[in-house]
């Protein structure tokens, strides 16, 4: 488990009004070299904590559309 005590979360300035988002806080690469995703409906939750390649690889992947309907 990873201290995310020092994490600043931010919403993407895409998010929606519907509560459908997710936090980041990448601020923790170089303290604990993680990549933090939590669910900003429920901040006292699970969450992930991501290798930042991993996390690139995610964003480029959404960025391609891999994920799409």
């Amino acid at each position: 488990m990873h201290d995310l005590a020092g994490a600043v979360w931010r919403t993407s300035s895409r998010s929606n009004d519907q509560g459908l988002c997710v936090e980041v806080a990448d601020n923790l690469v170089d303290v604990i070299g993680v990549v933090a995703v939590r669910d900003s409906k429920d901040p006292a939750g699970p969450t992930l904590a991501v290798s930042p390649p991993g996390w690139t690889a995610f964003v480029d992947a959404i960025r391609a559309g891999q994920f799409d309907r």
